[in-house]
Parts: structure tokens; C-alpha cells; sequence
């Protein structure tokens, strides 16, 4: 069985859209041995892709091929996660550093208290 790259990454659920694993693939985010790959690439059981997302940065070495898209318990088993350590602490640090959206302290417009201090301060 052959199956492409652009193909396996959607099935393994590393990309949500095929055209988005494509995508990848033009600009150079998947890598093997060292060196760009095209989405027209079959793969091999043993090859090791190096691939950089939007969220994080994978090392995945092919177990078994995979054709179409399956739920996630049944994708992680054809392919072994080699991330590095530091690349799997760098992404804790930043979700638990993520901003939330609401705005600091004593910043940003003033208060209705702050307000009426002002409007006494100035006379009004």
C-alpha cells in the first residue's frame, strides 16, 4: 500500500484539513532527514518527519501506513512521538502563560469611583 505524506499527516490527525497538511508541505514544514519533502511523497514504515505547526513542533517516526482519517486513539498508533523533552516543556510554559483576556488591575478606563474623584478633583 502507498500513501502519500499530505495524506498520512491528515489521517494521523497532525493537520485538520488535507489541504492544510499540503500547505505545510510547499513551505518546507516537514522534513525528512534534514530535507524539505512534497505532499506527493509516499511514505515508508521507519521514516522520520521532523514538522513544525502552527502550535508546536513534532518528530514522528511511521509505525504503520494509514489511509483514511480514523479517531485519535486509533491514529496515535501508527506513529511514535519523538518530540524532544524541551519542545514538549516549552509548550507547557506557554499555555500555562497564555493571556486571558481580561484586562490588569488599575489599568484601562477608570472606574465610576475613580470617575467622581476626578470630576471633584478638577471642580466640576
Amino acid at each position: 500500500m502507498k500513501v502519500r505524506i499530505d495524506k498520512y499527516l491528515w489521517a494521523i490527525r497532525l493537520f485538520k484539513t488535507r489541504g492544510l497538511a499540503a500547505e505545510a508541505l510547499d513551505k518546507g514544514r516537514v522534513k525528512l532527514n534534514g530535507v524539505a519533502v512534497k505532499a506527493s511523497r509516499s511514505v515508508v514504515v521507519g521514516d522520520e518527519y521532523e514538522i513544525r505547526t502552527e502550535a508546536r513542533k513534532w518528530v514522528i517516526k511511521v509505525t504503520a501506513l494509514l489511509e483514511n482519517r480514523v479517531a485519535y486513539p486509533e491514529a496515535i498508533k501508527h506513529y511514535e512521538d519523538l518530540t524532544p523533552p524541551e519542545e514538549l516543556e516549552r509548550i507547557q510554559f506557554q499555555a500555562a502563560s497564555f493571556y486571558t483576556g481580561k484586562r490588569l488591575s488599575k489599568t484601562g478606563r477608570p472606574t465610576k469611583k475613580d470617575r467622581r474623584d476626578l470630576d471633584e478633583f478638577t471642580g466640576e
